[in-house]
């Protein structure tokens, strides 16, 4: 049986009335993440570790982690335990609580950086590098990698994005990834005008194959703006402690200047960080940069819980397994069926794509409709996530849901898969 969401619908008619698009941002069902949405829930009632249920009572495997910040498990005990005796203390006090040099102190140890700054969003501090960057430069020019996604600021966006503006993106420019040559002829055609090189440590945008840097890129990358003093930031936001808990830098093999985390910080509490090299920390003291709950205390005392767990149960080398899991299994099945299923990225965050002939994404959306409605929340044009909560009993069940799946999708569609 497929899951039927009449509540689902009840509370997004209301939530239409009172919100914009009734859920906003990359939740929202009009962002193209979730189609068709009649597949999909909008709201959850409640979620433990890897589960998640609808208002519908509908139980889901979720593979989309709160879109990233579900790291240890929803509602994971150390983390909720860390933040409710914090809370007793006390949370957003006129003075910041002594527990935010705790964390600045396990957190730069951690990524090997001297220094912390913390906010609340993932774009607060991508903002905040940049501007760090052309104080300390005194340079406008940001190269960005196309198919990027740094935000919703307007310096992030493209000058046809509604509510920006032309003068705020007159000082971008593009190249590709892992494209040395173009990148090296965009800093000769722009000598001493470049502030800083900001990019994710592979590329993981949506609607695209994901695609891991080839060898000894980011140590060109890295020679290319250490010679022309490019600041070199690293977007580490969705990517950062699931491939390494030192930093997708180290992963990779080379050092970023700047480099940004929220999602998989403090297991879905409210921060995120930006953590530096000594050289810029005078231009990260002087910049005016501020806001009325960056320094709450109770997210600190979730994100030192969290790291610390993710630390002592090798978090990483649990996430790359479960990943590997899930997509051997899921390859097995589409090659049984002669399906072209093709897996990208890293197994932490692996990306799916069902390769269609037409060039159109209708086979794969149809598919991942069929998981959905029996009970496997992933979404058609995102890539996904594992958690430390992630058991090996739950891939194979997600294994076995979406193979079903796509047993009904080719019998739906027996012309593309003869």
């Amino acid at each position: 049986m497929t899951y039927k969401y009449d509540n689902n619908v009840k509370t997004m008619t209301r939530a239409g009335k009172v919100i914009p698009c009734g859920v906003y941002g990359h939740l929202g069902p009009a962002e193209g993440c979730m189609i068709p949405s009649s597949a999909y829930p909008f709201f959850a009632s409640r979620a433990k570790g890897s589960e998640m249920w609808d208002v519908d009572g509908n139980r889901f495997i979720d593979y989309m982690c709160g879109y990233g910040p579900n790291v240890c498990g929803y509602c994971d005990p150390d983390v909720d335990g860390a933040a409710l005796e914090q809370i007793k203390k006390g949370n957003c006090t006129t003075l910041p609580g002594h527990i935010m040099v705790d964390f600045a102190e396990l957190l730069t140890d951690l990524v090997h950086k001297d220094w912390a700054f913390f906010c609340k969003n993932g774009g607060d501090v991508t903002s905040f590098a940049i501007m760090i960057a052309r104080y300390h430069t005194g340079r406008k020019k940001i190269i960005f990698v196309n198919n990027y996604y740094h935000g919703v600021a307007p310096w992030t966006q493209k000058p046809d994005t509604p509510g920006t503006l032309i003068e705020d993106c007159c000082n971008s420019l593009y190249v590709d990834f892992n494209d040395i040559p173009a990148l090296t002829k965009l800093i000769e055609e722009n000598k001493d005008e470049i502030a800083c090189f900001i990019a994710t440590p592979y590329m993981h945008g949506n609607f695209i194959d994901n695609e891991l840097p080839q060898e000894g890129y980011w140590q060109k990358v890295r020679e290319l703006c250490t010679k022309h003093g490019i600041i070199l930031i690293i977007d580490d936001i969705r990517a950062g402690f699931r491939l390494s808990l030192e930093g997708s830098d180290t992963y990779f093999g080379f050092e970023a200047d700047l480099i940004t985390f929220c999602k998989a910080l403090a297991n879905g509490y409210n921060v995120s960080a930006l953590c530096g090299k000594e050289f810029l920390k005078s231009a990260a003291s002087t910049v005016p940069y501020t806001g009325s709950y960056w320094m709450s205390s109770v997210p600190f005392a979730a994100g030192i819980a969290n790291l610390n767990k993710l630390k002592a149960n090798d978090a990483c080398a649990h996430f790359r397994a479960m990943g590997e899991r899930l997509t051997n299994g899921l390859l097995k099945t589409a090659n049984e069926l002669n399906v072209p299923l093709k897996v990208s990225g890293h197994p932490a965050l692996f990306y799916l794509r069902i390769v269609d002939n037409d060039g159109s994404f209708l086979l794969h959306q149809e598919w991942i409709a069929e998981c959905v409605k029996r009970g496997v929340f992933i979404t058609n044009h995102h890539n996904h996530f594992i958690n430390l909560s992630l058991t090996p009993e739950l891939v194979d069940e997600t294994i076995e849901i979406c193979s079903y799946a796509m047993n009904e999708m080719v019998k739906n569609n027996p012309e593309s898969f003869r």
